[in-house]
């Protein structure tokens, strides 16, 4: 079955960086596009970064020119790099993929805080 594995989560201080990664398994990975999407205490999940099949990359206008989102196909695995890291970016992170509906990771919790 459709498994997405979301890691590297944490603590990090105003300024900082922080790389997440997404192992999915259970379908063809490289035939899906696949989006990071976030949410905080209190507000809606929303969309952060989607990469393509073909490898282009589209950002929230928030985390423009910070975040970068990356694919392995041959480890199946997503990434997002996350730099200069803002209180305002703490949230818990979600791997998504459409799959005849969307498919969801468990989460990997950011926190960045002084």
């Amino acid at each position: 079955q459709v498994q997405l594995v979301e890691s590297g989560g944490g603590l990090v201080q105003p300024g900082g960086s922080l790389r997440l990664s997404c192992a999915a398994s259970g379908f063809t990975f490289s035939s899906y596009a696949m989006r990071w999407y976030r949410q905080a205490p209190g507000k809606e999940r929303e969309l952060v970064a989607t990469i393509t099949t073909g490898g282009n990359s589209y950002y929230a206008v928030s985390v423009q020119g910070r975040f970068t989102i990356s694919r392995d196909n041959a480890k199946n695995t997503v990434y997002l790099q996350m730099n200069s890291l803002k209180p305002e970016d703490t949230a818990v992170y979600y791997c998504n993929a459409e799959i005849g509906f969307a498919r969801w990771g468990q989460g990997t919790q950011v926190a960045v805080s002084s």
